[in-house]
């Protein structure tokens, strides 16, 4: 049995290989491509709309609701990162229904470059938000002393992205694969639904962590703006 798909070789040649883990997460984003590609090929603006497009529509607010839910004013700016994340995690659980494939999210690999992605992200959202200087200063806040603290929570929440997701996507293929061994009938099939479920709750916990943290970079030590005062009436004489 495989515990991931980093161990399922199509080919190699000496020290170079062609994995699982490579093979289908190309697949997984030429499809996306492909299909946001058909999809969006005859948009409207009118007011009759084809029943895709309004149905792309929903998805679309949806998202942007809970991007801006989150904490993110102008969900818009990151639904593009934010929004490719839960899609990519969510299509790698949904395909689990065709014989042979193998989610990359199984694979360390691939969950640590998704949380790579996430930190590289955070502190680009954030000095595009606040300048390099004032994101910087936020790891200095409330002290000097709290400097080494916030660095190493940096590193440690993308560790924990990239642990939790794979965790969670190996557990549910190795069980498959144990109840196919022992029931390959009825007990499969309920699991293979109950995976569907858990990798679209991953997908929807990563990309919102995601977005915690983006809007966390954007938001911290941003002055408030002083209250109005209202203007002093002339007293008559």
């Amino acid at each position: 049995m495989r515990l991931s798909t980093d161990q399922f070789i199509f080919w190699q040649h000496g020290v170079c290989k062609l994995n699982g883990t490579i093979v289908f997460t190309w697949g997984l984003m030429l499809v996306m491509a492909a299909g946001s590609r058909l999809i969006t090929r005859r948009l409207s603006t009118d007011l009759k709309r084809s029943p895709w497009q309004n149905l792309l529509e929903i998805v679309v607010a949806g998202m942007e609701l809970q991007i801006a839910g989150a904490g993110l004013k102008h969900p818009e700016k990151y639904i593009g990162f934010l929004g490719t994340l839960f899609l990519f995690v969510a299509l790698a659980a949904l395909c689990t229904v065709i014989p042979g494939y193998e989610p990359p999210t199984g694979s360390l690999s691939t969950t640590a470059a998704l949380a790579l992605s996430v930190f590289v992200a955070v502190p680009l959202f954030g000095i595009e938000e606040q300048g390099l200087g004032g994101y910087l200063a936020t790891y200095a806040r409330p002290t000097i002393i709290m400097l080494p603290f916030n660095l190493i929570s940096e590193l440690s929440r993308t560790l924990a992205l990239a642990i939790r997701l794979f965790g969670n996507m190996m557990s549910g293929a190795m069980i498959m694969a144990i109840l196919l061994t022992i029931t390959p009938f009825i007990f499969p099939i309920l699991m293979t639904l109950l995976g569907l479920l858990t990798g679209m709750v991953q997908a929807y916990i990563f990309s919102i962590l995601a977005a915690v943290y983006i809007a966390a970079a954007t938001r911290a030590g941003k002055p408030k703006p002083a209250p109005a005062t209202a203007p002093a009436k002339l007293s008559a004489g």
